[in-house]
């Protein structure tokens, strides 16, 4: 049996890792569980699934954990610090944590030499040239596990990866993908958060309705699978049955294709080298007929050019792109600026800050804190 640690328990990334851990309990022991500040989700998950330790980041919600699992033979911690030693300390971490903040103990995973199925796209937009150093440095493992990259993954995996010539992401395009940008400036935060296709968390949601999504999913693709920006494409997919697409330098396309659900990358992760059982619906192409596909407009959904542009700077702008989204998309949320404005104030960050080296973590965060505080400033500025 392998041991488990799952960051981020109570999110949908979570709820679907430990169904799946559930129906193959033969094969997997849950070591621990993570939530950030939900300590009644958290509670129940460590109840239900019978797992060794749960952890919850926000140290002031140490005590109601504590009190939520009293009499269960589960050990109760708190912090980050505590956040990190699980996530060392089990065979196989899914790191499912939304945003930066999953940096530091999926580091901690990979300094282990752990596997780590990578849910959270975060960690490698804000820090890939030091991950993937560790990665090598540690002999750890990495799995994606967003469906984009998982089935980018399992294309490759039989082939040599020196005859790629294009790697394509599949972008929904949202619930916005045919919108004006007039219909799109007075999009309502529940509108946002409506995904056609994917059951997601709000921050999720609303970075696939900007296209967000994708652009940080083009910068984690080139360093999962070291690849030039001008090997990375972008393909409107609207029914999101072929989730990436690997072109070889003979012509030949290789497609990952499944049903939209995320327990199939899950399942993916925890499973590899073999394969298990996701309980995902199979997909039926009879019945589903025919497929639709459009390029990008970057002009409605600047995101990508943003991406682009970031990934072309190097150096720490990734890490700006990155914190000031998230500071953005938790402003529209709370109904402070309008949904249009999100890559509007991302950009006028990455024009603010210079995209200087990094050669550290601590560097880094350094980097993100200032962002965050630049989005802040400009936001009171209107």
């Amino acid at each position: 049996m392998k041991t488990v640690t799952l960051l981020g328990a109570t999110g949908t990334i979570g709820q679907n890792a430990l169904s799946i851990i559930e129906a193959a309990s033969e094969q997997f022991n849950l070591y621990a569980v993570t939530a950030k500040r939900n300590v009644t989700a958290l509670a129940l998950a460590a109840k239900a699934h019978h797992a060794k330790v749960a952890v919850i980041e926000d140290e002031s919600c140490y005590g109601a954990l504590k009190d939520a699992l009293s009499g269960e033979q589960v050990e109760v911690r708190a912090g980050i610090s505590a956040l990190c030693d699980v996530a060392a300390a089990a065979e196989i971490t899914i790191s499912g944590i939304v945003g930066a903040a999953a940096l530091k103990p999926t580091l901690a995973a990979i300094e282990a030499g752990r596997q780590v199925g990578l849910a959270n796209k975060e960690c490698l937009v804000c820090a890939g040239d030091l991950l993937m150093q560790k990665v090598k440095q540690h002999g750890a493992t990495i799995i994606p596990v967003d469906s984009e990259h998982n089935a980018i993954y399992q294309c490759i995996a039989a082939n040599d990866e020196r005859h790629i010539t294009k790697v394509t992401l599949t972008a929904s395009g949202g619930p916005f993908r045919d919108w004006t940008k007039e219909q799109m400036a007075i999009v309502t935060p529940a509108q946002a958060v409506k995904h056609p296709n994917w059951v997601m968390g709000a921050k999720i949601s609303v970075d696939s309705a900007t296209m967000m999504n994708k652009g940080l999913e083009l910068i984690e693709a080139r360093h999962l699978f070291d690849l030039q920006p001008s090997q990375l494409d972008v393909l409107v997919h609207k029914e999101s049955m072929i989730h990436g697409l690997v072109e070889y330098e003979d012509g030949a396309v290789v497609a990952g294709i499944s049903q939209p659900d995320m327990r199939i990358p899950l399942s993916y992760a925890l499973h590899w080298p073999a394969r298990g059982v996701s309980g995902a619906e199979r997909l039926n192409l009879a019945e589903i007929g025919s497929l639709s596909f459009e390029a990008p407009d970057e002009k409605r959904f600047p995101a990508l050019r943003l991406a682009r542009q970031v990934m072309q700077a190097g150096g720490a702008a990734p890490c700006i792109f990155n914190a000031a989204n998230e500071v953005a998309v938790a402003a529209f949320l709370e109904r402070k600026i309008g949904f249009l404005k999100i890559a509007n104030l991302v950009d006028a960050t990455l024009n603010s800050m210079g995209a200087t080296k990094c050669h550290s973590i601590e560097a880094l965060m350094a980097v993100d804190l200032e962002a965050r505080e630049m989005v802040k400033s400009l936001l009171h500025q209107g």
